[in-house]
This record gives structure tokens, sequence and C-alpha cells, in this order.
């Protein structure tokens, strides 16, 4: 029995021999494809040798113990296997990290990037393209603020003292302190003259602001060219409108005492009796109006009173001749008054009760001449378009309060003719006549027939093509007083307009 039983545990000794060295030989085989699948060498490892040669003495000594352990059955011969997979993992792990820890990322078996916290280098994060100091100091600000470097004035905002000069710099100069320092402006040519003075005029006739225009002519300096002003500002005023004359007129007379002298006005004036031939062309009233500008500056006081004495005698062009006859006869009439008003008091800066006045004179002077022409010119010449409405209101009240038909037809004739000139516009005309449709009411206190002639007036407006239909419908009526029926007592039935 005890034989039996002894040879039973030598036959189990010897199968568990024999089962620990397969397990050998399929380790080996399997480092060794590890190995070459991996692209490093291995030395070549004896069949009876159970540890691997890669392997420290350590690791060799645990596989040992491992493998006794397996034989003695505490352990499965699958468990060795993996054991001995894994630590030569990580040992080649631990080795390729601490080669590849300086070029960036570091590459495992199956290609992938491992992840360590490393960068790659061609990443603008890398480690050799980043160009933050590894000091550790500073924020990162450029040095010294900004204000440090070649050629550097210094930190934005900051104020430097006065430098004060000192006396034993070689280059000292006793007259350097006493130096002023001030901005000089070139006189201006002719053709820059023109140039920046045109649009000064220009803009002059549309604010009138003579303040302006002096303060804006002090900025330039004028040289030689001062004399040009007032030949450029009356050349640019030919050819314009009356209004334009008369504000001209009145920037000569603001200018001279600060801008310009009498002596310079003068200049001008004998530049402008010059230039006559060639103004004429292009303003064939150009004798005329000249003459009237010397007039005005005579009576301006801009101009002395034997400027015009001067010249007799020794003018030989027959422009200037005429210009100065025009001025001649000006200032013999008696009245201040009429060279003052030598442009005409028209223009929209006037007052509207000087306005009302002019349109008044100019509707009297129509009944008493019948001259249609003249009226239409004198009616121009106002340049007041936006005010024609108070021509027809007026025109039509002098209509109302006349007792013949010599106004009624003058009248009628002097609206057909504004008309067809397109001289009043239909809103103008339409205008006029709301504000008569308004006031009748008040008109017929003094005017006891004046609905009954502003009918009949309507009516032969719309018969001329003054007026349309709705307009002549909207003219109000006066309904006539009659007694109604007896049962209502006898009362008046009430006025309709």
């Amino acid at each position: 029995m005890s034989t039996s039983l002894s040879e039973a545990r030598l036959g189990e000794k010897e199968r568990l021999c024999e089962k620990v060295f397969i397990c050998g030989r399929s380790h080996f085989t399997g480092s060794m494809e590890i190995e070459y699948a991996s692209g490093f060498p291995s030395s070549p490892v004896e069949p009876d040798n159970l540890s691997d040669s890669l392997f420290s003495g350590d690791e060799e000594q645990a596989g040992v113990d491992e493998i006794k352990a397996e034989i003695n059955g505490n352990w499965a011969a699958s468990s060795i296997n993996e054991a001995r997979i894994n630590a030569k993992a990580k040992r080649r792990l631990r080795k390729n990290s601490s080669r590849d820890s300086g070029r960036g990322d570091s590459v495992s078996d199956n290609g992938e990037a491992s992840r360590c916290g490393v960068t790659m280098p061609t990443s603008p994060k890398g480690k050799f393209l980043d160009r933050k100091s590894r000091s550790g100091k500073g924020r990162g600000l450029p040095k010294k603020g900004g204000a440090g470097g070649k050629g550097v004035w210094g930190t934005p905002g900051q104020v430097y003292d006065l430098e004060e000069v000192d006396i034993r710099d070689p280059n000292y100069d006793e007259d350097q302190e006493n130096c002023v320092y001030e901005t000089t402006v070139l006189p201006l040519d002719e053709k820059s003259f023109e140039k920046t003075v045109t649009p000064i005029v220009q803009e002059y006739f549309e604010h009138g602001d003579t303040n302006e225009v002096a303060e804006m002519l002090k900025d330039l300096n004028l040289g030689e060219m001062k004399c040009g002003l007032p030949v450029l500002a009356v050349s640019l005023a030919l050819e314009g409108k009356a209004s334009h004359r008369e504000m001209t007129s009145k920037l000569l007379s603001a200018l001279c005492g600060t801008v310009l002298s009498t002596s310079d006005v003068e200049m001008s004036f004998d530049k402008l009796l010059q230039e006559l031939p060639e103004l004429v062309l292009d303003t064939p009233r150009a004798p005329k109006l000249v003459g009237q500008f010397i007039a005005r500056a005579v009576g301006d006081e801009i101009l002395c009173k034997t400027y015009i004495d001067s010249y007799k005698g020794t003018v030989d062009c027959v422009h200037a001749r005429a210009a100065l006859d025009r001025a001649t006869v000006l200032l013999s009439m008696k009245g201040r008054k009429r060279i003052d008003n030598v442009w005409g008091s028209g223009g929209g800066q006037q007052p509207v009760k000087n306005l009302i006045k002019e349109i008044d004179m100019l509707l009297k002077e129509y009944l008493l001449s019948g001259d249609v022409t003249e009226a239409e010119r004198c009616l121009q010449e106002l340049e007041v378009p936006h005010f024609h409405h108070e021509l027809v209101y007026e025109a039509i009240v002098m209509v109302l309060e006349a007792t013949g038909d010599a106004t009624f037809k003058m009248v009628i004739d002097l609206l057909k003719s504004l008309w067809k000139s397109a001289i009043i516009t239909m809103d103008q005309m339409k205008r006029g006549y709301d504000r008569i449709y308004c006031e009748i009411p008040d008109i017929n206190l003094d005017v006891p027939h004046a609905y009954s002639v502003l009918e009949r007036f309507v009516d032969e407006c719309f018969q001329a093509g003054i007026i349309s239909k709705q307009l002549r419908d909207l003219c109000p009526a006066r309904g006539r007083k009659r007694f109604v029926s007896e049962g209502d007592g006898g009362r008046l039935k009430p006025e309709s307009y």
C-alpha cells in the first residue's frame, strides 16, 4: 500500500516537471515574438533557462519563485506568462519615456501618442517655440513699460520739464534765451489767392456774416494781394444777383479798416476800371454796375470824394468813362437814401414790412403806368419767390376796394402775365387766394359788396386760366336775406357765408 502511494506521488511530480518545461518553452517563444514585433533585438536564450535575458536578477529570481510556487500547485501557468509580459512592457515604457522626454511625445508600439503631458515640438505651444521667459520673473509686459530702448521718447503721456540752458555748454549762446518762436504763413500768390478766397466769398453769399469772413481772412497772409480782394468780390457779384451786389458792398465797408486800408480799396477800383473791357465780355452791364459800386463806396466813405475827380480828362477807355459817369450821376442826386438803395431792397434777408411796402409800391406804379414788363422786372429784383403770394393778396384787395372796372381788368392782365411767365407759381397763387377767402368776412365790413365782386373776379380768373376749378369752387358766397314763414314770428334768417 505504501509502495503504490509513493509511485503515485513520483508520477505526479514527473507530470508537473513536464508541464513546467512546456510552459517555459511557450513563454520563450512568446517573448521572442514580442521582441521581434517591437523592433528590439533579443539575445539567444537557452530552452532550459526559464528566465528572460532582458529581466534583471531580481525579476529572474521572482520568476523562479513563481515557477516554484506553480510547481507546488499555487498559481496557474497562464498567470506567470501574463506577469512576465506586463513587467517587460512597463520596463520598455520607462526606457522610451526617459529617452524621448527631450523631443516631445513618445510613441507607443501601436503608433499612438502617449498621454504623458508633453506637446509636440511642431505645436505653437511647444517648449522650443515658446518665447516666454522661463525665469518666472515679470508679467510678460514690454521692457520698462515701453519707455526703454533706443530711439524711444518715453512712456505715453509723459510730460517733460523745460530744459534749462547750461551755461557751461560749449554751444551756449546768450541770445538763445531771448528767442521767440512763431509760426510763419507764407504770402499767397495769384493762383493760390483765387483758389483760397473764392470759396470764402461764395460762402459769404449764403450766410451773409461779415465777421466770419474777416476772421478767415486774418488767418491768411494776403501780402500784396490785398488789393485783389475787392476785385475778386466785385467780379463774382457782377455774375450774381442784386442781393449779392448789396452784400458785396456791405462786405467791403466792413473789411475796410480791419483787413483792408483805404489805399487798398482805391487800388482795387483802379484795377477794376482797367479790367472793364474783359468784364464786359461776360457781363454786358459791367460799366453801369461798376459805377454803382464806386458810388456806393463813396457813400460808405471807403473811397474819398475826390476819387472820381482825379480821373477827369485822363480816361481813354469807353467802358471806364461810362462807369465814372454813372457814379457821378448817382452822387449828384440829393438824398443819401438813393445811394444806400442803389442795389434795391430785395433778398430774403430783408424785413417782411419792407417787402410789403415794396410790393405795394410796385402795384401802385403798375396801376398808374400799366407797364406789365416793368412790373415783372421789379418783382424779380425783389428776389423773394417765396413771398409772391403777398402780391396776389394785395392785388385782389385793390380790386375789391376799387370803384371802377379799370383796376379789375389791369389786375387780371397782370396775374395772367405773371402766371404764363411762371414768375408766380401755382402754390403761391393758391396761397394768395386762400388768404383772401379766409379774410373776406373782415374785408366785407369795410367793403359792403366784397362778396359779389370777389365771385365775379374769381370767375374771370378761372376763364382766363389763372386758377383751377377746384380753387374757384372754394370761393365763399354770401346768401341773401329773406323773411321766413309767418309762423316763425317774422324773424330774419341768419346770414350764411
